[in-house]
């Protein structure tokens, strides 16, 4: 079949709503297809060039954010603090691995979620599932719970101020190198915990020697401004396609998804047949997929083909999700796979969605134990087959939650979890916990270096 920006209306769909007025779905498609784009073709590109790097083995992929944005709790400072995050952990992993970092947001668009049932009963009381802020409320009343086709155009504002702020921090002086580093600096202090004080010494070192040469945020532009990018998970079709264009700027000259510089396919949407991976194959953004445990071999290679036949660096990025206790058994027979097939992929390490528990209070969490020893287990299992590990992505918030059990600074506790339990989906890394996971992996990149093992190509 040929790819054009509405050939999955034709393919079975699966994790969508079901909207009651498809003439109001219908008119608010047509207002955002006239709608500016909220990324442009180039930016896009520039992306695609860096993943490159990452699948040749000269970078590493960080992404993050949230779980799923929220229309009401929307602020600058919200804003800030998870930008601010995303710098601390940037540098920490660039001073690690030695190479660029590349910044990826799950933010600016990141409103919709999969759902493992399109219901949910309450006191006997049955209603649709919440999907995210961009199809229906989180309260459990009927009007609420109802799509409504309006929220696409709440989440497609509320994108472009979130994009907005985001440029002017990566360029406006946030981006400042000593300013991150000292950041970082103010999270060790008082604590009894000195695990990660030398490589934070270190970069002290690094930073001072550079300001005796005269080298510093002051007389080097690139020491103070930053490049961020923007992603989230491909669900809601109708909006993608409104705001696909076609380049006219560049000499690629194909089609862009202009909702964020990159998407990915969840694991409950990535159908061989279906509508999401048709969609997905014929824009020019770079795309990834969620890669878990049921995923089969054969089914893995049949999917690379699909999304990416030309074998394009920087385009695919599959990002493995097996769980704490399964990954250094499930994922090597697939990295084998993919090694042997030649293709060049991206390969990154999602340590939150396969390791979601039940506390005994009832909340839904994360123990950061488990997430800790599936980033131990992906760089391990690529170890064990010469390929390597590109890169990590999760949920985390900026702002100080207690969603996640655990963590070596002012640790979480199961009893703790209802403090600031403020998500409405899966628990977060806080601000803590994600510089720890920050300071392991640079620590696992470290040791890759000096146990002398070069950084293999994916392919």
């Amino acid at each position: 079949m040929k790819w054009n920006p509405h050939s999955w209306r034709k393919l079975p769909i699966v994790q969508v709503p079901e909207y009651s007025d498809t003439s109001a779905v219908k008119k608010v498609e047509k207002q955002l297809a006239n709608l500016p784009p909220l990324v442009f073709a180039g930016e896009v590109i520039d992306l695609r060039e860096r993943l490159a790097d990452v699948a040749l083995g000269k970078a590493f992929l960080l992404q993050g954010g949230d779980c799923a944005e929220s229309f009401d709790d929307f602020s600058a400072d919200q804003i800030r603090d998870t930008f601010r995050l995303f710098l601390q952990m940037a540098v920490v992993l660039t001073f690690g691995a030695s190479m660029p970092v590349i910044k990826v947001g799950r933010i600016a668009g990141q409103f919709a979620k999969p759902r493992s049932s399109p219901t949910e009963v309450i006191d006997g009381v049955e209603l649709p599932s919440y999907r995210g802020d961009m199809v229906n409320g989180n309260g459990f009343t009927a009007p609420e719970r109802a799509p409504d086709p309006e929220r696409l155009l709440q989440g497609y504002y509320q994108s472009s101020s979130t994009l907005n702020l985001l440029r002017a921090f990566a360029t406006g002086g946030l981006a400042d190198l000593e300013q991150v580093h000292g950041w970082t600096l103010d999270f060790l202090k008082g604590q009894t915990q000195n695990r990660y004080e030398s490589l934070a010494e270190r970069i002290s070192d690094c930073l001072n020697f550079m300001r005796a040469c005269r080298i510093s945020s002051a007389t080097t532009r690139t020491l103070r401004e930053t490049e961020f990018f923007t992603s989230h998970e491909a669900l809601l079709l109708n909006y993608e396609e409104a705001l696909t264009r076609q380049d006219t700027l560049t000499r690629e000259g194909g089609h862009f998804c202009t909702s964020a510089h990159m998407l990915w396919i969840g694991d409950r949407t990535r159908q061989l047949d279906g509508a999401h991976v048709e969609y997905m194959r014929g824009i020019s953004n770079p795309i990834g997929m969620k890669c878990g445990p049921s995923l089969k071999r054969d089914d893995l290679l049949r999917l690379i083909e699909r999304l990416n036949p030309d074998n394009i660096p920087g385009k695919l990025t599959l990002i493995s999700r097996m769980g704490a206790d399964a990954v250094e058994k499930s994922l090597p027979p697939l990295l084998k796979a993919v090694k042997e097939a030649g293709y060049h992929v991206v390969w990154c390490c999602d340590p939150m969605h396969g390791n979601t528990v039940k506390a005994s209070s009832g909340y839904k969490t994360r123990r950061v134990n488990d997430v800790l020893a599936e980033v131990a287990g992906f760089f391990a299992a690529h170890d064990a087959t010469g390929t390597y590990p590109g890169g990590i992505h999760f949920e985390m918030t900026g702002t100080d939650v207690t969603e996640c059990v655990g963590g070596d600074v002012r640790a979480v506790s199961e009893e703790n979890l209802a403090l600031r339990y403020h998500t409405f989906c899966d628990p977060r890394l806080n601000a803590n916990q994600s510089l720890e996971l920050a300071f392991l992996i640079a620590d696992l990149l470290q040791k890759r270096r000096g146990n002398g093992k070069a950084f293999a190509k994916a392919s």
